[in-house]
């Protein structure tokens, strides 16, 4: 069981950069200081982008508008980092 939940958190610690290396490619093609007609840069953050998308539309959906401010990624984070220290403070510990 132990092992299994290394695996959750690993995996989570995995989403945590994956949704910090989108949101900085986004301010990055925002202020236009890379170009996403390059293909590397179109190719990363297309697979950032379906990567992460799926669990921040929700989020982004029930959200108001704040015009430009996208806060969903910050959002999400700390929903991840409430999992891993719920999973770390209260069933590590129940797992023998």
């Amino acid at each position: 069981m132990r092992a299994v939940l290394d695996v959750v958190m690993l995996a989570l610690n995995i989403y945590t950069w994956l949704l910090i290396a989108s949101a900085v490619l986004s301010w990055l093609i925002a202020f236009n200081v890379v170009n996403t007609r390059n293909q590397f840069v179109a190719t990363v953050w297309d697979s950032l982008y379906k990567i992460t998308e799926p669990a921040l539309r929700p989020i982004r959906e029930r959200l108001p508008n704040l015009g430009g401010i996208d806060i969903s990624p910050i959002i999400l984070l700390l929903l991840i980092f409430f999992i891993q220290s719920v999973i770390v403070r209260y069933i590590y510990p129940a797992v023998f």
